[in-house]
Formats: structure tokens, sequence, C-alpha cells
């Protein structure tokens, strides 16, 4: 899930991924950036990696998401010029199975909750889909992009504060991984 919204300047957003095909463990961010990230831009980011992992997938996860794996997880970290910390946390993510809500927390310091787009002329159980998402923050994937509309997002951790809804969020389904 990514939600973003302008700040004075800054964008600022959440990424969550849920790694079930991994180790059935979650990894969340927060951050915040100025300017086009795909371009001069460098971000500023706080990661959580899920508490219920043991040691090594807490070791694995770190090494994909910090980019020391390579790949695009590797290319997307040269897009990040400060981290403001890593923690372990007990991190809740749920998809609803048709795509229409979605939501990713950390009891205390990260909510974000959303719903699929939708509208008059939209057909019921159909989402604002996108195949082959561009600038995607997840990389090149075979995911498609749902699109949505943040209900909560609130962040009060590694010096990200904010409390806000109505803005956009996406969820984009992807699997990063370290060398084979």
């Amino acid at each position: 899930m990514q939600t973003s919204a302008r700040n004075p300047g800054r964008t600022a957003y959440m990424l969550s991924a849920s790694l079930l095909c991994a180790y059935g463990l979650n990894v969340l961010a927060v951050g915040s950036f100025q300017g086009n990230i795909w371009k001069d831009a460098k971000a500023t980011m706080g990661i959580f990696i899920d508490a219920q992992g043991d040691a090594s997938q807490r070791e694995a996860l770190q090494t994909i998401f910090s980019g020391q794996a390579g790949g695009w997880p590797g290319q997307f970290a040269q897009k990040i010029g400060d981290v403001q910390g890593i923690e372990y946390a007990p991190i809740e993510f749920e998809v609803a199975g048709d795509l229409a809500t979605w939501r990713a927390a950390i009891p205390g310091k990260v909510q974000a909750q959303a719903e699929a787009l939708t509208g008059p002329t939209a057909q019921p159980g159909r989402r604002v889909q996108l195949a082959n998402p561009p600038g995607s923050e997840v990389g090149p994937t075979a995911g498609v992009a749902t699109w949505g509309t943040a209900l909560v997002d609130r962040a009060n951790v590694f010096g990200f504060n904010w409390s806000r809804s109505g803005q956009s969020s996406k969820h984009i389904p992807f699997a990063w991984h370290g060398p084979d």
C-alpha cells in the first residue's frame, strides 16, 4: 500500500509490504521526499520489520529491503538519502479478497486504511486498476495497481508526524527477493 499527500514542499508516504510468499511476514516504511523521486530527490525513511520473524528471517528481510540483495530493491535504495531508523514491530496487514479495502497498522505508531475507488458509472465489484504502472515504487511488476482513497493515514514515528484522510492510495502486489 502506498498513500501520499502533499505537505509543504514534501511528499509524505507509507509503503507496506506483505511478504506472504517469503515467510508470512510484513515490512512497513514511512517516509518523505521533496521533488521528483525518479530524478534527483532523495527520500528520508523509517522502516519496520515484522517482529514475528526469527533472527534469520529478519536478517533476510533487512538485506532485501536495504537494497543489499540487489535487483529492484537495490535500485530503489539508491533513492534513499537518510534512514531515520529500523525497528522490529508487530505489523498488521490486510487486503480484502475482492480488493475493496486494504489496511496496515503498527499499534500506537502507524495506521493506514483505504478503500478502492468507485463512482456512479463503476460496475459493481470492478476496481479502478492499472496494469504496468509507470514510476511504481515497487519496481517492475506483473501485479495490477488498484487505486483507492485513504480513509485513515496516520504516522507518529521516526520524526514523521501526520494525520490525514482523503488522499490517494494504491495497492500493488509485488515480489522482491534476494539472490538465488
